[in-house]
């Protein structure tokens, strides 16, 4: 079903039948292919016969959003149905020699994207784990109970955390005003680790895989943080745009607490020393 939807896609907007599918590397979650058409058109097709109905929906949504601002290339959607998801295919190469202070320069221009309110239109996903973005005024309320606490009670109700330890995450979740400065709501792609950080055909920064909603700008540094962190040169050039609250760094396991929940809700107990070793420390 899927693949007739796209292929009369294709056809209605003159690009012919698919004459190449190569299957793309990685990807824990979601399938994907880029395919090549006989008009030479190039696409990306991301499937999951088990995503949420409207989770491929809600990453366009985001991917919408991104592309709005005009600051960091993200892939021009096609399609999206039940299950699948067609994209523009950036053809990923060399990143160009300036693409870390390029990156910085853009990531700090989107975080200038503001909203009087946490949150964003919908809830989404990061992931596959439901994302809640009801807006809330408060941003410390926002991550205290729509991030910590929202996935701490997740992994409970999985057997993943004790009673104790979702009450120790939300204990923690209390002292956030004594912790974080306050910040505005800036526009986040929400899950930037390096994997979905790219370079297009050109070599200039790209992003894939959004899990966006308008947040903490600390919070998405820290994500780059999480497996290996982003070059020195893509800090520097981020902080000249758009300048940091003094200690930044010292924070940034706090705002990883959410995706190392997160892990350990999609992926298990291995994440579970990580999560609590955060807590314990603050």
């Amino acid at each position: 079903m899927i693949a007739q939807d796209v292929a009369n896609w294709l056809a209605q907007h003159g690009h012919g039948a698919i004459v190449s599918s190569r299957p793309a590397a990685g990807g824990c979650i979601n399938n994907g292919a880029h395919l090549e058409t006989e008009t030479g058109a190039r696409f990306f097709l991301k499937t999951n016969s088990r995503a949420p109905a409207d989770m491929f929906a809600r990453e366009a949504e985001g991917l919408g959003a991104l592309a709005a601002t005009r600051t960091l290339r993200v892939p021009a959607v096609s399609l999206v149905g039940q299950g699948f998801l067609l994209l523009e295919d950036l053809q990923p190469a060399a990143r160009a020699a300036d693409y870390w202070q390029a990156f910085g320069r853009r990531l700090a221009r989107l975080h200038a994207h503001t909203s009087p309110e946490f949150g964003f239109a919908h809830d989404n996903y990061i992931g596959s784990t439901p994302q809640p973005n009801g807006w809330l005024a408060d941003g410390y309320a926002f991550f205290a109970e729509h991030r910590l606490g929202y996935q701490a009670r997740f992994a409970h109700s999985r057997g993943l955390l004790t009673a104790a330890e979702t009450a120790a995450v939300e204990r923690l979740a209390a002292r956030l005003p004594q912790l974080v400065p306050p910040q505005p709501a800036s526009l986040l792609h929400g899950d930037l680790w390096s994997g979905n950080a790219i370079a297009d055909v050109h070599g200039a920064p790209a992003l894939i895989d959004p899990a966006a909603y308008y947040g903490w700008a600390e919070a998405e540094l820290g994500m780059t943080t999480l497996f290996g962190s982003f070059p020195a040169e893509f800090y520097a050039a981020y902080e000249a745009e758009r300048p940091l609250e003094p200690g930044w760094r010292g924070r940034l396991e706090l705002y990883n607490l959410y995706h190392l929940l997160n892990h350990l809700n999609l992926f298990g107990r291995s994440y579970h020393g990580q999560v609590m070793e955060i807590v314990r420390r603050y």
